[in-house]
């Protein structure tokens, strides 16, 4: 087992191209969003496990020897079990959550729960930990942060386990899990998916594991090869939506008006792909031309989007305030609010990014200059992270 602090991330995610649209069979392109989920495990001889999550305010403890007691033998079904609605609730018993509870706070303990119980059953005894799990994602935004806190957990609490070999070695900052390993890691991390959301498509923790960018069609992910990083802008809204509402929204327009709606979803599975082909191309040289094109790309698919009833006035603004700085924008996610992508040509003069940037906030919008397309779960030399960081971590 560890005798110091481990530190791992992980990144979000974002729809590039294919929303909704993947709904009815087509492509969908999937990209890691560099605003990180960061997890500091902690081994203790103290008999207490302790989960710490700031930015939702939880903090919770238990007694090793209390778990040990547990009935655990519902988890033992195979080498990654899968969890079933009765072991769920289950485990809800076990921590004492209401049954009828779907909190945030509530799912992200049960999710740890089951991983630490799940993954750590194989030892002699029960581990003494101190987790503390932060996030530069906003909750609840379609950005996969419940699956980067699945990623995180499920990679660290497999390394202390000794199920996976820690990859940081003397001189690294920042290293990362051969592929077999991050095969396990995103088996676990899928576990976790389900016990928050029941049954996830598996893209948001495929994305959070490998990183860069991955290609979603009927079930089947593949990754991009060698997917460039692109620098954007990434805004939030805040308007809530109900993503359920918006996917029943399109397939009653699909049923109203077949012959005008599958055009539509066709079109924007063309989109997908060309885009899947520009980036290929890009990989190996990128010219601007390319990026004119990934503009025009994001112009036609917003206007399919909004066309299928999933656009929002606040989506409208910020596509007319980000074009009046000469930059192209598109929803991601769901629609109908919730958060839009800008991207970033690297011509672009630092102060229009600004001003830019600078017009968002002031409709009121949250906004993060960050890239897509970057590296998957990573495990960090706990003194290479930058100072706020290592703050939320509780110091390291």
């Amino acid at each position: 087992m560890l005798s110091g602090a481990l530190v791992v991330s992980a990144p979000g995610k974002v729809i590039l191209h294919g929303e909704h649209a993947v709904v009815h069979g087509k492509v969908a392109l999937a990209v890691a969003l560099n605003l990180r989920t960061f997890l500091r495990l902690q081994p203790h001889s103290n008999g207490k496990v302790s989960l710490n999550l700031p930015n939702i305010g939880a903090k919770q403890t238990w007694d090793v020897a209390n778990l040990q007691l547990l009935d655990t033998s519902f988890l033992e079904q195979g080498d990654v079990p899968a969890p079933t609605t009765e072991q769920v609730e289950k485990l809800k018993e076990v921590a004492g959550i209401p049954k009828n509870c779907t909190s945030p706070e509530h799912l992200a303990v049960l999710a740890f729960l089951y991983l630490y119980l799940a993954i750590c059953r194989k030892q002699r005894s029960l581990l003494s930990l101190d987790i503390t799990v932060w996030s530069e994602l906003p909750p609840g935004a379609g950005l996969g942060s419940s699956a980067a806190y699945s990623v995180c957990l499920a990679a660290a609490l497999l390394t202390t386990c000794e199920d996976i070999s820690n990859p940081l070695k003397d001189g690294d900052s920042v290293s990362r899990w051969p592929e077999e390993d991050l095969e396990l890691i995103n088996q676990w991390a899928f576990c976790g998916e389900r016990v928050i959301h029941g049954n996830p498509s598996g893209v948001d923790n495929a994305i959070s594991t490998w990183g860069g960018a991955l290609r979603y069609q009927q079930g089947k992910i593949s990754s991009l090869n060698r997917p460039l990083t692109l620098q954007i802008l990434l805004t939030n809204t805040k308007v809530p939506r109900s993503t359920k509402a918006l996917v029943a929204g399109v397939r009653k327009r699909l049923i109203k008006f077949p012959e005008i709606v599958a055009p539509l979803l066709t079109s924007i599975d063309a989109i997908s792909r060309e885009c899947e082909h520009v980036l290929a191309e890009m990989a190996a040289a990128p010219a601007l031309e390319q990026y004119l094109v990934l503009e025009e790309l994001i112009d036609m698919n917003q206007h399919h989007l909004n066309a299928l009833g999933v656009g929002h006035a606040s989506l409208d603004q910020l596509c007319q305030v980000t074009a009046a700085h000469g930059l192209h924008s598109k929803l991601t996610g769901a629609g109908g609010g919730g958060c839009g992508i800008t991207l970033l040509r690297p011509d672009l003069e630092r102060a229009e990014v600004e001003a830019a940037k600078q017009a968002l906030i002031g409709c009121r919008f949250d906004c993060w200059e960050t890239s897509i397309g970057g590296p998957g779960v990573s495990v960090h030399l706990a003194s290479s992270l930058h100072g706020p960081i290592c703050q939320a971590l509780g110091g390291l």
